[in-house]
């Protein structure tokens, strides 16, 4: 049988202009774009111990994981230092929703773009107990 092996990319509408939107990524997340206009995400580029995971998971419908957004998705970005992100984005004067949090797969923080989506970003850890904060 033929199955899905990973995720090919992630595309979303821009309630407003595309290109501003894609500025915010690129100015406070550091996404690279290219010159068509979007972020090439390499896992050879990512030196996480885990050598690169991508996790899919449905919410359930009265879930309020992604609150306060109303967005009916959430993206996860994996970040190389989480510490030194939340700094960056609260000197640029980014809400930190939540977080940091340690768990046994890495550290965890939520901030919201300027469209109301909900952002999940990780710093992955090898699965251990000793990884936690």
């Amino acid at each position: 049988m033929a199955k899905v092996t990973g995720i090919g990319g992630v595309f979303f509408l821009s309630k407003g202009e595309g290109k501003r939107l894609s500025a915010w990524y690129a100015k406070h997340l550091g996404l690279q774009m290219e010159p068509f206009g979007a972020a090439i995400l390499r896992w050879e580029d990512d030196v996480a111990e885990d050598k690169g995971n991508t996790v899919w998971h449905v919410a359930d419908h009265d879930s309020d994981w992604f609150s306060p957004s109303k967005s009916s998705f959430m993206i996860n970005y994996r970040v190389d230092d989480l510490e030194a992100m939340i700094e960056q984005l609260t000197a640029a004067g980014i809400d930190i929703l939540q977080g940091p949090e340690y768990h046994e797969n890495g550290g965890f923080a939520w901030i919201m773009d300027p469209e109301g989506n909900k952002i999940e970003l990780w710093e992955p850890k090898i699965w251990d107990e000793k990884n936690k904060k």
